[in-house]
């Protein structure tokens, strides 16, 4: 396991993040993501944790809040050092129907974050993120809550997700702007199949030094390996047969899938642990989340950091799932590229 450094900050965290999701699922979409019970999230936990993962990244929604409650109940009887793990939760979805429920306003977020550190049974939450954006809450109200957490103690850094890169900026320059605390990561979707992310996102993480934590690595099970083709339902009880999500160009996935496949074959390793590598490969990627319903999952996308692929396999790799190039992508590397020659005086 290896260890870096989350955005620009100081703080090591595992290139490997133990995801929550299938923590406490007994109805609607959470029951088809995951049902694990307390025993079930005990041994994931202490299987993570002893292979080095000292992150873990959960969500105030995730089950209506069983996750979070699980993973506390795990901490606690597993009697882990908290000094050594870095725990993440989330607030912006809906937790109940009033009609400040959800959403990113003081009051939402004071009461959220009250609630998630009594339901993981903590003082303080590592990372606290917005888990998308409030078109309804103006940037400085969430920032100032923020930061007012921040300096409570509540909260020691922020984070968000699943915003457009021009949100991201702003919210950055209001943060400068308020001198207050400013998200240091963003948690987003990204995976071989899924690049879109880095036509405006990443060029802005990398130019910003934010972290960058990647959700559903596997989109959703479709990079397992367990699917044949795009019309393959999968095994028995497969999240997607109940919950088709993310959203994927599944014929360039397969694209995807059937290299991988062949790569692994090579390699003796699963197409799982192939598209894990490649995104683990990425310079810009802090951590990648991973969330299993059996040991078995977890076993194997642990094993992926064991892995790593070789510049030919890169290659193919990425010019088999490069996006199209578009305006104004195109154009501004057209006219950059003169500039990035260094001149020469003969």
């Amino acid at each position: 396991m290896r260890y870096r450094l989350l955005g620009p900050t100081g703080l090591y965290v595992s290139e490997l993040c133990l995801g929550t999701m299938t923590y406490g699922g007994d109805q609607g979409i959470w029951e088809s993501i995951g049902s694990l019970r307390q025993d079930a999230v005990n041994e994931q936990v202490k299987f993570a944790v002893d292979a080095g993962v000292n992150f873990i990244d959960t969500a105030n929604v995730y089950a209506n809040g069983k996750s979070e409650t699980l993973l506390g109940q795990a901490l606690k009887s597993l009697g882990l050092p908290r000094d050594q793990l870095i725990v993440a939760t989330k607030a912006t979805g809906s937790m109940d129907e009033s009609p400040n429920g959800r959403g990113q306003s003081r009051h939402h977020l004071f009461n959220q974050v009250d609630a998630s550190l009594k339901r993981l049974q903590l003082d303080y939450i590592d990372l606290y993120q917005l888990h998308g954006f409030d078109p309804l809450t103006p940037f400085e109200e969430s920032l100032s809550a923020l930061n007012d957490l921040v300096r409570s103690g509540k909260v020691r850094y922020i984070g968000l997700c699943n915003m457009a890169a021009w949100q991201i900026m702003k919210s950055l320059a209001i943060s400068e702007r308020l001198s207050v605390a400013k998200f240091i990561s963003v948690q987003a979707y990204y995976t071989i199949a899924g690049r879109d992310l880095e036509r405006d996102a990443v060029p802005l993480i990398q130019d910003q030094n934010l972290g960058l934590m990647v959700w559903s690595p596997l989109a959703g099970g479709l990079l397992s390996g367990k699917y044949r083709d795009a019309e393959d339902k999968g095994p028995a009880g497969a999240r997607r047969a109940a919950f088709d999500f993310p959203l994927v160009d599944k014929a360039r996935a397969f694209k995807c899938v059937d290299a991988m496949r062949t790569i692994a074959t090579s390699r003796q390793a699963s197409v799982a642990q192939i598209a894990l590598a490649w995104l683990l490969a990425k310079p810009f990627v802090t951590t990648v989340i991973i969330g299993a319903k059996s040991m078995d999952q977890l076993r194997d996308n642990v094993a992926s950091t064991r892995l790593r692929l070789d510049d030919a396999e890169m290659k193919h790799l990425d010019e088999l799932s490069a996006l199209p190039m578009e305006y104004p992508g195109w154009m501004v590397a057209y006219q950059g590229q003169a500039r990035l020659k260094p001149p020469i005086k003969e």
